[in-house]
């Protein structure tokens, strides 16, 4: 058996991409699953492709197990741990437009989910708020 996840596409403009993500544990957990793939993102009016975005939002709510999101890379960075067990927002576009995504060899523009101490039962859900970038 494994998770039940789910994806959601609010919104996907030409600048702004909103997103959300559930799951449901059966205890296996999830390890640098792809949750944000910026070439399945609509391209821009100008049919330029999404080659990668910052994280300016996020929303969450975690029950039972933490969630790591991470750029993904070769080594996938750190973007922020969620706790377990908490819920919370955090707004990184009030005074810079966003994270930027910092990973090194074969970065890639997607966003990983690793969860943290995953039992069954435990949930997330998350949503992001994410600025496309361009090359």
């Amino acid at each position: 058996m494994a998770d039940t996840v789910t994806s959601q596409t609010i919104a996907d403009g030409d600048k702004i991409a909103i997103l959300k993500f559930t799951n449901v544990s059966d205890g296996t957990g999830e390890s640098a699953v792809k949750k944000v793939d910026v070439s399945a993102l609509a391209a821009n009016s100008q049919g330029a492709t999404c080659t990668g975005v910052k994280v300016a939002k996020i929303w969450w709510a975690c029950r039972g197990m933490g969630v790591n999101i991470e750029f993904d890379a070769s080594t996938n960075v750190l973007i922020t741990g969620l706790p377990a067990d908490s819920t919370g927002d955090e707004y990184y576009d009030e005074v810079f437009t966003g994270i930027p995504n910092n990973a090194g060899s074969g970065k890639t523009g997607d966003i990983d989910f690793t969860t943290v101490s995953a039992s069954s039962g435990n949930t997330y859900s998350i949503i992001l708020e994410l600025v496309k970038t361009y090359a």
